[in-house]
């Protein structure tokens, strides 16, 4: 068999507002967590605790990726005002008219 290999180059990755998704996504696994918290008896009758548990380990892990990502944020700012010459990665550059 062949050794695939691509026919073109790879587009560059997406950049946007990061650190809000992240935000975002991490208070949405601790409200849900806190919403299905009072039916934990139901959940516990029927075999579904772990849904809780799941909430909980979501929020948890968002909170490890908030800071992930406002560190990555922060190395990227470092490095575009090191080298000055550098586009950095943002959607936000004006397109020429």
């Amino acid at each position: 068999m062949a050794k695939w290999t691509p026919r073109h180059e790879a587009p560059e990755p997406l950049e946007g507002p990061v650190v809000a998704t992240i935000i975002g996504g991490t208070i949405l696994w601790f409200l849900l967590f806190l919403i299905q918290l009072p039916f934990y008896g139901w959940f516990d009758d029927h075999g579904r605790t772990w849904w809780l548990w799941t909430c909980l380990a979501g929020g948890g892990l968002g909170l490890l990726g908030v800071w992930y990502v406002r560190k990555r944020d922060a190395a990227i700012k470092r490095a575009a005002a090191q080298d000055p010459t550098a586009t950095p990665p943002t959607s936000s550059t004006p397109s020429a008219q």
